[in-house]
């Protein structure tokens, strides 16, 4: 998100402008935020963190991808939502942290104007595939657990489909900034990228608005309703049956909720500092309080798959295998067999 600071103008011209006035304005506003105010020590302390979050969301994200690569039990339809949270995940780690992460190193924004925009675009663009595919699960859950919708293992198509939307959901929010609609540029210090949330026009309002509205807004109160649903579900049949099998719908509703709660708990901080630089008072944001709800909205990329292996009674031992695979010794131990429904 980026904010005013001081008397600096940020913003650019109407779409009716040039892409070159566009990108002029955005380099202008990259080489003014190279007199940042976090300082030497500031923008160490962030590469730490970006560092950090680079390393364990790259690591967990991979060994998640590579259980599902070794273990074609776990490649169920349902599953495959999981799977794409988690390739929507790594593309952060590859494609946004550690252009962030150099960036703070050197203290400034090291790939240009064009660069900046595609950090802004992609980063945008996979955080909003991962919080429509919560979105999807939990209506999954929903039709499969009260609305007795069998769960055909063998069908694969529903599964793709729901992947496919996601994206171009997500891409139907993401390019419009392209063609003057917003506009993406730099974020806090200047060594990020996302769309200008400082902007007062119009469009730009519009557009967070918007946003807001269809990205963030729209998936919780669906996640919330299909969650609430269950959990009320869930709890009344607990009190007359506690078989296995009522066990492990709650083990999946713990799992589900702590994934939509760590993901609301890493980016409701980002949604609400980039609404305050929109809608509130000038120079409400500073840059530097700003990079705190980015470095969150980013730790969501290792929390994910955290609780993929720490909640998913299939992952968890798969992931137990290739580490004892890893170190060598025999006789690892196997994952469970088919699940039924969702691990």
């Amino acid at each position: 998100m980026v904010v005013e600071s001081g008397n600096l103008n940020f913003s650019t011209e109407d779409s009716s402008g040039t892409n070159l006035s566009a990108n002029d304005s955005v380099r202008d506003t990259l080489m003014s935020r190279e007199q940042s105010e976090l300082g030497r020590t500031g923008h160490t302390v962030v590469a730490v963190f970006l560092g950090v979050i680079f390393l364990l969301g790259f690591l967990s994200n991979l060994f998640v991808l590579l259980v599902f690569a070794r273990f074609q039990v776990l490649r169920t339809p349902i599953n495959l939502i999981l799977l794409n949270i988690c390739v929507s995940d790594m593309l952060v780690c590859i494609f946004g942290t550690p252009f962030s992460f150099a960036a703070s190193l050197y203290g400034r924004w090291l790939i240009g104007a064009h660069g900046c925009k595609w950090y802004g675009f992609a980063n945008s663009l996979f955080g909003i595939v991962s919080l429509v595919s919560l979105a999807i699960l939990s209506y999954e859950r929903y039709s499969t657990i009260l609305c007795y919708t069998k769960a055909d293992p063998s069908d694969y198509k529903k599964a793709w489909l729901a992947i496919a939307g996601a994206w171009l959901y997500s891409l139907v929010w993401t390019v419009p900034p392209f063609f003057g609609w917003s506009s993406y540029g730099p974020e806090g210090p200047g060594t990020t990228c996302s769309v200008q949330w400082h902007q007062r026009s119009s469009r730009n309002i519009s557009y967070v608005t918007c946003l807001f509205i269809f990205c963030l807004l729209l998936p919780l109160l669906l996640m919330m309703f299909c969650y609430g649903k269950i959990l009320f579900a869930v709890r009344g049949v607990a009190k007359i049956n506690q078989s296995s099998a009522q066990r492990r719908e709650t083990h999946v509703l713990v799992m589900v909720v702590s994934m939509v709660s760590c993901y609301l708990l890493c980016w409701m901080p980002y949604g609400v500092v980039a609404l305050l630089a929109t809608f509130g008072q000038v120079g409400l944001v500073s840059p530097t309080t700003s990079i705190v709800p980015s470095i969150l909205a980013k730790s969501s990329t290792f929390l994910n798959p955290v609780i993929y292996g720490l909640l998913n009674n299939q992952v968890l031992p798969g992931l137990h295998e290739l580490w004892v695979r890893a170190s060598r010794q025999p006789h690892p131990p196997h994952p469970a067999q088919q699940p039924s429904g969702w691990p």
